[in-house]
């Protein structure tokens, strides 16, 4: 749910503001107001206060009331749930409201209905709530619907970029892995280190095949490509690059999308760490909080002040956002790791 803006609350309160003039023009129109007062009479600021504006002003304070309760607090239920507690509430809290206020205006000397006719000071302020919260969640549903097709429009404008990339450097992996063997063979037996970056750049091509081939993996999988991919890394980094992982070892066979983590962490290593000459540091911790996997990738390098920035260096970063929202309507909140760098977090 996103958050309340001050446009907001001014359409709330304007809502509020129109509907309480209608109101008092009606009940002065009935009152014979235009006979007594001609047809401006019903611009008198103390009579229209008197009328309606009272009443609004306590309908506006019990829609906070009703928001907080039914929609604020059950944020993260089901639509159905937020909605029927709504409809549920709005006739109690508009019975105590009208007793409330039939109780201050009482005390200060001042008229209400009485008898059978308070019944339309309870059914007119329900039918208005009813209303009034129709429209907001009509409201919600309209703006959901337009960010879920730009969201589907910007996942077709990404994979199109995705296939055309793939287009413009395909090769045959198996030519690949037989190429990668052949050097590896031609490697004199004293360099096994050069054969073992050999092995694990293989072993990354391979699992970018798979990754094109499923739509899910076990996370131990995918932490093992991340960690082949750092090793290499580090191996050009040499001391400049330090390594942390903090995962708990019980999630290990959870299902998560492949190639998730590893453009978050190529990220950290390109625009992060690269361009310091002590290097720094790359920390990734997985655990798991309320049944849902939480993942946090930092750095301690330069940082970026303009973190939406960050998405227009490549279509990496781009693509991992558009997939957790369109998979697990999530997202990736990015932030200022301490004492220096960044942080990006998010859930599935």
């Amino acid at each position: 749910m996103k958050k309340i803006t001050k446009r907001d609350i001014l359409i709330v309160v304007l809502f509020y503001v129109f509907f309480s003039i209608i109101y008092s023009i009606v009940l002065w129109y009935l009152g014979n107001g235009y006979e007594k007062s001609g047809l401006f009479g019903w611009l008198n600021l103390e009579d229209y206060w008197a009328r309606s504006g009272m009443q609004y002003v306590f309908y506006f304070f019990a829609s906070i009331f009703i928001w907080l309760i039914g929609i604020k607090l059950l944020k993260n239920q089901k639509k159905w749930i937020q909605i029927g507690t709504v409809i549920l509430l709005i006739p109690v809290v508009v019975y105590f409201v009208r007793e409330i206020r039939y109780s201050l205006l009482e005390n200060l000397g001042e008229w209400h209905l009485e008898g059978k006719s308070g019944i339309w000071d309870w059914y007119i302020p329900t039918l208005f709530m009813m209303f009034q919260f129709g429209c907001f969640f009509a409201y919600r549903y309209f703006k959901e619907n337009q960010k879920k097709i730009k969201l589907e429009g910007e996942l077709r404008n990404a994979a199109l970029k995705s296939e055309l990339s793939a287009i413009k450097a395909q090769l045959n992996p198996h030519f690949l892995y037989n190429i990668f063997n052949t050097i590896s063979a031609s490697v004199p037996p004293e360099n096994e280190k050069t054969r073992h970056m050999i092995a694990e750049l293989s072993d990354l091509f391979r699992y970018q095949l798979k990754a094109s081939q499923v739509e899910l993996v076990p996370l131990k999988e995918e932490l093992d490509f991340v960690k082949k991919y750092l090793d290499l890394e580090k191996e050009r980094f040499q001391e400049r690059l330090e390594i942390n992982m903090d995962v708990d070892q019980d999630i290990l066979n959870e299902m998560v999308p492949p190639m998730l983590l590893q453009p978050l962490v190529e990220n950290s290593v390109k625009h992060g760490l690269s361009s310091l000459i002590d290097g720094g540091k790359i920390s990734i911790s997985i655990h798991k909080k309320e049944g849902k996997l939480a993942f946090v990738i930092s750095d301690s390098g330069v940082g970026i002040k303009n973190k939406e920035s960050i998405f227009d260096k490549g279509i990496g970063l781009t693509n991992t956002r558009l997939r957790l929202e369109k998979m697990y309507q999530s997202t990736l909140k990015l932030s200022d790791n301490q004492p220096q760098g960044l942080k990006i977090s998010f859930e599935l």
